[in-house]
């Protein structure tokens, strides 16, 4: 199948997404395995699930919270994202809006990873989902 132009422009914040995942990745076991070797923490597949890694600094963990976070939300960015450039519907506004959806993901996930502040995360993971909505939107506008 070939896409056309506007379709393929879609997918690129798609694959920058993903780039910028495996980003977050890398940057959680940079810091989080030095972590556990500096404390001698020994894994044990027995305790509860995140009990052992809240041993570690919140610094260390936030970047391992955000990876997560970023295999939430962005599942749906993905799948509407791929929809609208198989409608064959997309148009240059919907690039943007995707990448303004990238965008502000990221801009969440550096704010998560270093300094963490709630209020400013919360600000901002809502208006990315108002912009996934937008897209949402405009994907099913284009189906139906």
């Amino acid at each position: 199948m070939s896409l056309d132009a506007s379709s393929r422009g879609l997918l690129l914040p798609v694959a920058a997404l993903v780039a910028w995942t495996f980003v977050m990745w890398t940057w959680m076991y940079v810091t989080r395995i030095p972590a556990i070797l500096g404390t001698k923490m020994k894994l044990d597949p027995l305790l509860p699930r995140g009990e052992q890694m809240a041993q570690l600094p919140p610094r260390v963990r936030w970047k391992a919270d955000n990876y997560n976070h970023l295999m939430e939300m962005p599942t749906l960015f993905y799948a509407i994202s791929i929809v609208m450039a198989l409608s064959g519907g997309a148009t240059q506004a919907d690039a943007w809006i995707a990448w303004g959806y990238v965008g502000l993901r990221v801009v969440h996930s550096v704010l998560q990873a270093t300094v963490n502040k709630i209020e400013v995360r919360f600000s901002l993971f809502l208006l990315s989902s108002f912009v996934l909505i937008a897209l949402t939107v405009r994907t099913l506008l284009v189906l139906v």
